[in-house]
């Protein structure tokens, strides 16, 4: 019954994070504001870093099944 929870959040953690990632990538490549009115540079760094840290969570959760 654990590891169903476990492989879900896993999955969801996971699919996010790479989604972040992607999107966060696609719109730097092309000169597009990752967020609309803050800074270029701290919005694409926080985004990257929320996506990093949301693929690890995905990965841990997934290996520890």
């Amino acid at each position: 019954m654990e590891s169903e929870s476990a492989i879900f959040a896993g999955v969801v953690f996971a699919l996010f994070g790479g989604a972040l990632l992607a999107w966060t990538g696609v719109r730097l490549r092309r000169g597009e504001p990752v967020a609309h009115g803050v800074n270029r540079v701290a919005s694409a760094t926080l985004a990257s870093v929320s996506g990093t840290v949301a693929l690890a969570l995905g990965v841990y959760c997934l290996s520890r099944l």
